[in-house]
Order: structure tokens, then sequence, then C-alpha cells
């Protein structure tokens, strides 16, 4: 099956990240544009139902690699079953989710495959000459630079939360089962012998629906427990900019931005938020955008579906009490 795009889907515990989802979406338009086929890539165990899952969010086609010795994620075997279905069914173009095991998995192929990798891709599209440009973020997210890999496959990390989901719809998909790939000894270095998870804060920032950030206008962490308040209240999650993490009223989990999370709810209240490049580009996706602000000129309302001009202080409170008032 040459003539086509891989979107390597990573699973945890049989479910797909999210980010495989979204990156089918900037493949499939890019092969519409090159006549190409939209190949979902699974290595791992019992990935049937995710699979189908693949095919559902709109893969031509899906290649599984499935066995109990790829259930969780090695670097070595992982990285020589890709290259091995790369050098078989050639791609054009390989996109990997930019998540840790990711970042980590990539650069491996790119080597074996003597390619090149652009890194926490943000946005892509085909340029004259037909190749994809990449836009990632550089020093530290301030600047935003397109990237051409110019060897074929092409590939990327793809940030989590740069592209929305198609909405998924039950649909047959081919299946073809790799199976029978046979790793050589020298091709595995290190040995997994246990796993540990670590136990840390957990912010699923890029699925949520709804988001509630604070940026610097929030003015100290106890008025920025405000902006907690009302995403609890609505059932969604926290969000920030870089300024109340570094001045340690969040933890760096919940930044949004160009050196954090791209995300697109549904909906996304911006509280005491200016509206910074760095920061706009991680959540400009958001289907409905309130904005909180004193300063009418500032550059977020510019994007926002609904500006209100005033304290924040003030607007927050409001706007739980008329909440709980609702739902009384």
């Amino acid at each position: 099956m040459e003539n086509c795009i891989f979107v390597v889907m990573e699973t945890e515990n049989g479910a797909v990240k999210n980010v495989g989802f979204e990156m089918i979406t900037p493949a499939k338009e890019i092969a519409a544009a090159k006549n190409l086929k939209t190949v979902a890539v699974l290595i791992g165990n019992d990935v049937d139902g995710a699979a189908k899952q693949a095919g559902n969010y709109g893969a031509d086609a899906v290649i599984t690699v499935d066995a109990p010795e790829y259930k969780t994620y090695a670097s070595d075997e992982y990285a020589a079953v890709l290259t091995t279905l790369a050098e078989k069914y050639k791609p054009e173009a390989i996109f990997i989710g930019a998540t840790p095991n990711g970042k980590d998995l990539a650069p491996r192929v790119a080597v074996k495959l003597n390619t090149g990798c652009a890194a926490d891709v943000t946005a892509m599209k085909l340029n004259d000459e037909g190749r994809i440009a990449f836009t990632c973020p550089v020093y530290g997210g301030t600047i935003l630079a397109e990237n051409v890999v110019e060897t074929i496959p092409q590939m990327a990390t793809v940030r989590g939360g740069a592209f929305k989901k198609a909405e998924p719809s039950e649909t047959s998909v081919e299946i073809i089962c790799e199976d029978e790939i046979t790793l050589k000894a020298e091709d595995i270095k290190t040995k997994i012998v246990d796993v540990v998870k670590e136990i840390s804060e957990a912010v699923n920032l890029e699925d949520a629906d709804v988001i509630v950030a604070g940026g610097r206008g929030m003015g100290s962490p106890e008025n920025f427990a405000l902006v907690k308040e009302l995403a609890d209240l609505l059932g969604g999650v926290v969000g920030a900019t870089r300024a109340p993490i570094e001045s340690g009223w969040i933890s760096r989990a919940h930044q949004i931005g160009q050196s954090g999370k791209i995300v697109s709810p549904k909906l996304y209240i911006a509280c005491g938020i200016s509206g910074a490049t760095q920061h706009v580009t991680g959540m400009v996706g958001s289907d409905y955008i309130i904005a909180i602000n004193k300063d009418e000129d500032a550059p977020i309302f510019d994007i926002a579906n609904v500006g209100i001009v005033g304290n924040v202080l003030q607007v927050i409170p409001a706007m739980i009490e008329e909440i709980k008032k609702m739902r009384a």
C-alpha cells in the first residue's frame, strides 16, 4: 500500500490517545490533495477495538502489529517495527503524537529511515512544491517557524490539541495485520523489567469541553482561586497563561499556549488574560470564547465571541452567583 500517510496511534490500556484521532484530520486533508491514503498504524496488544475506532475517525486503512510483547511501549521494539513497516509500505509522511513516548520514538525512526523530523508541530499545509510545511514553536514558544523536511518520508511529532478530531461515524475499514514481523537480535538493546507509574497531577486540558483560564490580571493566588471555583461550577478544567505559573499560583501542568498545551474546548473563558500571541496560539481553536478584561483594547477581545469589559474580580463572583441561582 504505497502512496499513503502513516498516522501512528499510541494506545494506553487499550485506549487510543486523543492526539492519534486528531492527527487523522490534517493527514486526510493532505492525503486528499496529493491523492494518497491515510493509514493508521497501531502497535500494541489487543488493538482490534482501537483499529475499528481509527476507521470511525476517518482512516482509510489500519495496519496493526498485535502481540503480547508490544503491550508496553519499548523504544527498541517499537522503532524497529515502525521502521520495518515504513520500509515495506513507503509512506510519504509519518505523523506521531508529541507525547513522551512519541518524542522518544520519532527521532529513532527518523535516523533509521535517514530522514528528518519536525518537532511539536502545531499546524501544517502543502507548499508550492507539494511538500508539507510544518509550523513549530521555537525559542521557548516565542516564535513560530515553518519547517520543511526535504527527505521522504516527511516525519513530524504533532502536539495534542493542535487539530480537531472528526466526528466519529460507524464505518468498516480495511485492517491489515502485520503480526509476523520478526525483529533482529541486534535491534533490541534494552529490556523493560518493570513499569512504575509516577503519581502526578492529572490535568486533561486537551479533552476538556469547558476551560476557565486565568492570567496575570487575576492579581494573586487568592484571587486565582476564583478561576477554579468557576471551572468547578461549570464542570470544566482550569487553565493558565505563563505568568500565574511562573508566580507559583498554579502548576505548569495547566499552562496553555505555545510553550504549554494547545486546546480546543467547546467553551473557553479567559479571565484577566490580555491575549498575547503565545497564549492565543494555544486556544484560538476553541468553539466559543468569552473574555473578561478591564482593558477594552486588550487583544483577547479580537478573537472573543463575547467580551466583558470590567474588573475580573467583580465579574467572576457575579457569574458564579448567577449560575448558582439558575441551578437552584
